[in-house]
């Protein structure tokens, strides 16, 4: 399925000025890429650069996305998810305003309702950031 012109507020439950995330380009049942913008006005904005807490809030909107994702190709609402744990977090640089990071999300393991991702994120072919995160999906539908 392409996943380009899918508005991404139907994927994530976040919503603005807290979305991260501008769409999916990619996904299947193992990974998945997003694309974000760094702009002006977001709120996690430090000097014309993308605070670390933004950087990993894309991170776990990526892995957000992907599940969005999955849901939709099952039929199912999208839910709510929380960061369980962030480990090996590696912030290599911040991306300034007006660059575009692609975040890849690749799934290591699913038991449950855990899922367990190696998450990296670009701008262009230069690493800015990877970490391993753990998300916790939970029953609740998220509110359109």
């Amino acid at each position: 399925m392409d996943w380009k012109d899918t508005p991404i507020t139907n994927l994530i439950p976040q919503r603005p000025p807290f979305v991260m995330v501008d769409r999916v380009l990619s996904c299947d049942e193992v990974d998945a890429v997003a694309e974000f913008t760094i702009r002006e006005d977001n709120i996690f904005l430090d000097d014309m650069k993308l605070a670390p807490a933004g950087i990993i809030e894309n991170m776990a909107q990526s892995c957000a996305a992907r599940m969005g994702c999955i849901n939709q190709m099952r039929k199912e609402s999208v839910k709510i998810g929380f960061i369980g744990d962030i480990r090996d977090c590696n912030i290599l640089r911040q991306p300034r305003c007006g660059e575009v990071m692609l975040t890849t999300v690749h799934i290591v393991e699913e038991v449950f309702h855990l899922t367990l991702a190696d998450v990296s994120s670009k701008v262009g072919d230069e690493t800015v950031a990877t970490a391993r995160i753990k998300i916790a999906l939970t029953d609740i539908e998220s509110k359109e």
